[in-house]
């Protein structure tokens, strides 16, 4: 394509974002933006249906320790303003086209096994912590070294597992997996829909969202997942209107499980943004010390993991990755990263992370941070369009969790499990974390019988130092029941 007569010139813009010399024009820029944007939409509609719920009677609904709950409009909007203003940052600091927004994985883990330790305010102070010890991690080089210590096949083992835990919390949103009701008096804890048939139509409405999303996904269509989400919801109101099934409300089995597809009186509304500051780092004195610091490591492990390897991935797709395998001034994304991670928090829209998705942009020919502007004002504009968000069913929503967790599935052929020392702890990583319903579970499980097994098979000096601390933080935090018992 044929450079402007501006960048040619050498125009401010083109000069402060590098255009030209990363071989780029400004339309290309634009263009990588809108796609970037269309393709990673879904979380502002996602987001609000993992961490919020419509009503404290909902079935599902996303409680804290106190019974409270983070109302879905305002978490879409909060949703909305940190990916936006983060996205916009990334790329005015560190001009690389890598979005940012809440990050799946890290969203579930605070919804399901965080908050209903807490309130949603405490859990909310975790993630700013979190965000901060990253911050201080890129400062001191710490972050670095500790992604260096941690084996290669462990790191895809937790995108796998969580990419499982997220396909898990669909299955059972949508109703497709439902736990049988004489779970307890049977060795069978789950099985399918009801009655072992989908036999609702909630759950019709995710099977064909599902169907959807995969061939557009598998076609290669741009905003796929985007696309499934809505086409799903205009199905879930056409068959609302027809079928009439109604709420479940924790009663009836066949009604929708959170959100009802109605349409709304208003289509554009004035965003929400009480949430923003709502915080608190009272946890230290609701929870054991060694619960909240491993929580917070927890937290930090699984943002840690996932940013780098994005980027380094981001950075390969984009031809930004020097002669030595590096990607030049990597310090400035990680700060912002982690920067990221605190200001979701602090927005209580859950650590923001930079998003895979950006390589949809990135393909387009987006080379430079002005794809992330363009992207990023594009977020905050989608934060006058909440009304629409509350129309959106889970059972529409969920066959996201499920394209998603497949994706994150492919990591798996990084694993090589003809070495049992490796795939032992691998397995364990990729099963504890859907079977226990906790992303910790699943990386301590993988991180001790990592350690304990080369231990015993006389290759302890092939695990490095760091690894053999967090490995005995893990085995506090399996125990920390017992050691609070001895301490008391």
């Amino acid at each position: 394509m044929t450079r402007s007569t501006e960048e040619r010139t050498g125009s401010g813009m083109d000069r402060f974002f590098k255009i030209s010399e990363r071989g780029s024009t400004t339309s290309r820029e634009i263009r990588g933006g809108i796609v970037t944007f269309v393709t990673m939409a879904y979380i502002v509609v996602l987001n609000p249906l993992i961490l919020g719920s419509f009503s404290t009677s909902d079935a599902g609904a996303h409680k804290d320790v106190l019974g409270h709950i983070l109302p879905v409009s305002q978490v879409a909007a909060v949703t909305a303003l940190v990916a936006g203003v983060l996205t916009i940052l990334m790329g005015l600091v560190a001009n690389y086209p890598f979005a940012i927004a809440t990050g799946l994985g890290i969203n579930s883990l605070v919804a399901v096994t965080i908050a209903p330790q807490m309130t949603w305010p405490e859990a909310m102070g975790l993630v700013v912590i979190e965000g901060l010890i990253i911050v201080l991690l890129v400062f001191t080089g710490f972050r670095t070294a500790v992604f260096r210590a941690v084996p290669p096949a462990l790191k895809s083992s937790i995108a796998v597992g969580i990419g499982l835990f997220i396909c898990l919390i669909g299955l059972v949103d949508a109703g497709f997996v439902r736990r049988l009701p004489d779970a307890a008096h049977t060795t069978v804890p789950v099985g399918l829909g009801i009655g072992g048939s989908i036999a609702s139509w909630p759950t019709a409405v995710f099977v064909a969202g599902l169907l959807l999303t995969g061939i557009l996904v598998a076609r290669k269509v741009r905003g796929a997942i985007l696309i499934g989400v809505l086409s799903s919801t205009v199905l879930a109101i056409v068959v609302e209107a027809i079928v009439k099934a109604g709420p479940s409300n924790g009663v009836d089995p066949k009604g929708w499980n959170l959100g009802y597809p109605a349409l709304p009186s208003q289509i554009v509304g004035l965003p929400n943004l009480s949430l923003v500051g709502d915080v608190s780092f009272g946890a230290w004195s609701r929870l054991p010390l060694i619960t909240v610091v491993l929580l917070v490591f927890t937290l930090v492990l699984a943002d840690f993991f996932d940013a780098m390897g994005t980027m380094t991935g981001l950075g390969k797709e984009a031809g930004l990755i020097d002669k030595d395998g590096q990607l030049p001034n990597v310090g400035k994304a990680l700060f912002v990263e982690g920067l990221a991670g605190a200001a979701g928090g602090f927005g209580s829209a859950s650590s923001n992370t930079v998003f895979v998705e950006s390589a949809s942009g990135i393909a387009e020919g987006a080379r430079t941070g002005l794809a992330n502007v363009v992207t990023g004002l594009l977020f905050i504009g989608a934060m006058f369009l909440t009304p629409l968000y509350q129309v959106v069913p889970v059972e529409a929503a969920a066959p996201a969790l499920v394209v998603v967790g497949a994706l994150m599935m492919r990591q798996v052929k990084d694993i090589d499990f003809r070495d049992f020392t490796i795939a032992l702890p691998a397995f364990l990583t990729i099963v504890v974390m859907p079977f226990t319903y906790s992303i910790a579970n699943g990386i301590g499980a993988g991180f001790v019988s990592y350690v304990a097994i080369h231990a015993a098979t006389g290759k302890a000096k092939q695990v490095h130092p760091l690894m053999w601390i967090i490995a005995v933080a893990f085995v506090a935090y399996f125990a920390v029941g017992p050691i609070q018992a001895a301490l008391n």
